[in-house]
C-alpha cells in the first residue's frame, strides 16, 4: 500500500487467514505475516480508499463483491471531484451554532439577545448534541411542525412567525457552517417556508380619522404631545423615546435612533431598523405642542420616562390603554343615544388599537391628504418604497376613479385646443 496517500487509490484487502495459520493467498500487508483473524471470524473483505484529504478510509464487507463496489464508487468521487470527506458534519450542532452566535456580536443588541432566546429555548434543547449530519429533512421538518401545537416552554404552541424565526436561525448556522468547511449541505434550506412552514396571518389593520386621533391623544393626558407626533410623523415607538433636543429643528423632527428593551439590559439606545436618518416634517398644530415642551439641554430626551430616563412602552401603554377604553367608552355611548333617538348611528365605533397602529393611521392620513408612495416611505422611513405599497397600496385603490377622471377632463379640454 505504498501509494496509499494518493488521493483516488484503493483496493480490498482480504482479512482471514487460513485455520493452520498460513495467510489465505489474497492477503497482504500484516495480514499475509499471518496476523489477521482465523478463517471465519468477522467481516473478510477490507475496502479502502484514498480521499482528496489524503486520509485513507476504510469499510468491511462479508463479501468481496460488495468491498469492490464501495471502494470503486468512492474512488469515483474523489477522481470527479464528488467526494465529500465523511468528517464533515461529525460537529455537533451546538458547537457549530455557537461559532456562527459569536460573529453576530456587531448586530444590535436586540436582535443578539432574540439569536440568543431562540437557541436556547428551542434549538440547542433539541439539536444541540447531534452532529449536523445527523439531522434530516424529515426530522427537521416535522420538528418545526410541530412547534405549532407544544412548541413554548409552557408546552403551548408558538406563534407562525417564531417558528419561522427558529427555522431561518438554523438555516443562518447551517450556511455558515457550509461557508467555514464543518458542513457540505444546508438541510434547513431544503425545508421552503411556503410549503413546509405555517403561514402568518394578516391581522385586520385599522386607521383612526383626525377626529378619533385627537381624541384619543386628549385622553393620553402628558403623552398628548408624544402621540399626536406618532400619529402625525409616522415614528416608531423606539424612535419617538430616543428623540432629543438636537434632533427637533424648525418645524422638522431628525430621526437617528431608536430606544429599545433588551432582556436582562434593559433600554438601549441604537441606530433606526434601517440604519439610516431621516427628517420628518412636523403639522404645524402639533409642532405648537411640541415647542412648548422641549427641554433646554441639547441632549435631554423631548418624551422622556417619569424618572427622567428612556420611556418604556410598558409606561407608555399604562396611558394609551387607558385613554383607548375611555374613547371607546365615549363613542360607544354616543352610538346608543343616535340609535335611541334617530334609530341609526352615525358615530363609528372607535376600533381596538395598539401604538402601532398610530404608524398605520398616520400613513393613511397621508395618502388622504394627498401624498404620494415615496413621500410616505420616507415619512415611515421604510427601507424601500415596495414595502410602503405592500403595507398601504390598498388605501390607494380609492384614487383610481379620481385618477381617470382627471385624466378624461385632460384629454376633453387638449381636444377643445385648435392645433
Amino acid at each position: 500500500m505504498s501509494s496509499a496517500r494518493t488521493p483516488g487509490t484503493g483496493g480490498v484487502i482480504d482479512l482471514w487467514k487460513k485455520n493452520d495459520g498460513t495467510p489465505s493467498k489474497l492477503a497482504t500487508g500484516r495480514w499475509a505475516e499471518g496476523q489477521g483473524k482465523p478463517q471465519g471470524v468477522g467481516k473478510r473483505w477490507r475496502g479502502w480508499y484514498v480521499g482528496d484529504d489524503g486520509k485513507t478510509r476504510t469499510e468491511r464487507f462479508r463479501t468481496e463483491a460488495g468491498a469492490e463496489a464501495w471502494t470503486n464508487a468512492e474512488r469515483g468521487k474523489v477522481v470527479t471531484n464528488q467526494w465529500v470527506s465523511p468528517d464533515l458534519g461529525a460537529d455537533a450542532f451546538a458547537n457549530v451554532a455557537e461559532q456562527w452566535f459569536r460573529i453576530k456580536a456587531h448586530c444590535k443588541p436586540k436582535t443578539v439577545a432574540g439569536y440568543r432566546s431562540i437557541l436556547d429555548t428551542l434549538v440547542l434543547p433539541r439539536w444541540g448534541e447531534m452532529p449536523l449530519k445527523a439531522i434530516t429533512y424529515g426530522e427537521l421538518s416535522a420538528w418545526l411542525s410541530g412547534l405549532s401545537v407544544d412548541g413554548s416552554q409552557e408546552g403551548t404552541g408558538l406563534s407562525a412567525s417564531r417558528i419561522i424565526q427558529t427555522h431561518q436561525l438554523m438555516g443562518a448556522v447551517y450556511k455558515y457552517a457550509v461557508k467555514a468547511g464543518p458542513a457540505s449541505k444546508n438541510v434547513a434550506a431544503e425545508i421552503e417556508r411556503r410549503h413546509d412552514l405555517p403561514k402568518t396571518g394578516e391581522s385586520e389593520r385599522h386607521y383612526l380619522t383626525h377626529i378619533q386621533l385627537l381624541d384619543l391623544a386628549r385622553e393620553t393626558g402628558r403623552f398628548e404631545t408624544m402621540t399626536l407626533v406618532l400619529g402625525y410623523c409616522g415614528l416608531r415607538f423606539g424612535e419617538a423615546a430616543a428623540l432629543r433636543r438636537k434632533d427637533i429643528g424648525d418645524q422638522e423632527i431628525t430621526i437617528r435612533s431608536s430606544a429599545t428593551y433588551v432582556a436582562r439590559q434593559g433600554i438601549l439606545e441604537t441606530g433606526t431598523k434601517t440604519n439610516r436618518s431621516r427628517q420628518v416634517p412636523v403639522p404645524a398644530p402639533v409642532w405648537e405642542l411640541v415647542k412648548r415642551q422641549l427641554p433646554m439641554e441639547r441632549d435631554a430626551l423631548v418624551f422622556p420616562s417619569r424618572k427622567g430616563d428612556h420611556l418604556s412602552n410598558h409606561e407608555y401603554r399604562r396611558a394609551f390603554d387607558k385613554a383607548l377604553k375611555a374613547v371607546q367608552a365615549v363613542a360607544k355611548a354616543k352610538r346608543q343615544r343616535e340609535i335611541a333617538a334617530d334609530g341609526d348611528a352615525t358615530t363609528p365605533d372607535f376600533p381596538y388599537i395598539t401604538p402601532q397602529y398610530l404608524r398605520h393611521t398616520c400613513a393613511s392620513l397621508a395618502i388622504s391628504a394627498g401624498a404620494n408612495v415615496k413621500v410616505v416611505q420616507r415619512m415611515l422611513g421604510h427601507a424601500t418604497a415596495a414595502m410602503t405599497l405592500d403595507l398601504y397600496g390598498h388605501l390607494l385603490s380609492d384614487d383610481l376613479a379620481g385618477v381617470a377622471a382627471a385624466l378624461g377632463k385632460a384629454m376633453a379640454a387638449a381636444q377643445e385646443i385648435p392645433a
